[in-house]
């Protein structure tokens, strides 16, 4: 045998293993019926919740997706904030892109309604826009990139936490078509949290949102996923118009899991 069809087979070998590792750690931090509440702070006010649920795994346009859903809500009461918003996606099953997202946000007009639905074969992402039943954008983006959205990164970066890499990620966000970094050293950290009496095994990583999100979320950002096969969200850290908030989780559900102790 040829050294160079030697190294190809190795080549592709090795390839093979590592895709092989990267769907098992997906399908085992995937679980259909997860549902993660977290409670959004400022320098000890309570602002409100996120809650991320995973409804599992559907069929679009004939490829087979993982669903997920997101519930965004200020706490009433509060005199500078009042954001409501539900986020859909519909990912990839690499989790590594979104094959459609759907966004209903509160505005003082009403509803606004956002449609994104991503054709890679054809290279288009259509977007379509709406505030109440009068529709305010309806275009075409051309692009050969694949796109996580917003929600979809949640599950991007649980997906790659082992991974050692530092990613960039073409990312769109308010129909801007833009990239997250993400850097995943591995770092292991213990870290506490209000919803346990002992400190919770996580692993630690840092990036930066190239763009402006909801509520001015943007910049460098950090975070603390649970060190299990679950991957789930502990604690982040990020950036948002009134200043550096903090994501706490605040319950869960998901069966036969707990946080694992550090």
């Amino acid at each position: 045998m040829k050294l160079k069809t030697l190294i190809v087979i190795i080549l592709m070998f090795t390839i093979h293993l590592i895709t092989v590792g990267d769907i098992k750690a997906q399908e085992s931090m995937i679980q259909p019926g997860e549902d993660l509440l977290y409670e959004v702070s400022f320098f000890g006010v309570k602002l409100g919740s996120i809650r991320i649920i995973t409804e599992g795994y559907q069929t679009l346009n004939g490829v087979k997706v993982i669903k997920a859903k997101s519930y965004i809500d200020s706490y009433s009461g509060l005199p500078f904030v009042d954001l409501h918003s539900i986020f859909e996606t519909w990912m990839d099953e690499s989790v590594s892109y979104s094959h459609k997202f759907v966004s209903n946000t509160k505005t003082s007009e009403g509803w606004r309604y956002e449609q994104l639905l991503f054709n890679f074969d054809q290279g288009t992402i259509h977007v379509e826009d709406f505030v109440g039943k009068k529709q305010t954008r309806d275009f075409t983006i051309n692009t050969k990139k694949r796109y996580a959205d917003g929600l979809n990164l949640f599950f991007l970066a649980r997906a790659k936490l082992y991974s050692k890499k530092n990613l960039k990620i073409p990312t769109i966000m308010e129909i801007d078509t833009v990239t997250t970094i993400i850097n995943f050293g591995g770092k292991k950290a213990n870290v506490e949290i209000d919803a346990t009496d002992y400190p919770i095994k996580t692993v630690y990583f840092n990036g930066d949102a190239n763009w402006t999100g909801l509520y001015g979320l943007t910049g460098k950002f950090e975070g603390w996923f649970s060190d299990d096969a679950a991957c789930i969200p502990i604690k982040a850290n990020m950036k948002v118009y009134v200043g550096n908030v903090n994501l706490e989780l605040k319950s869960w559900k998901r069966k036969g899991w707990q946080p694992p102790r550090g």
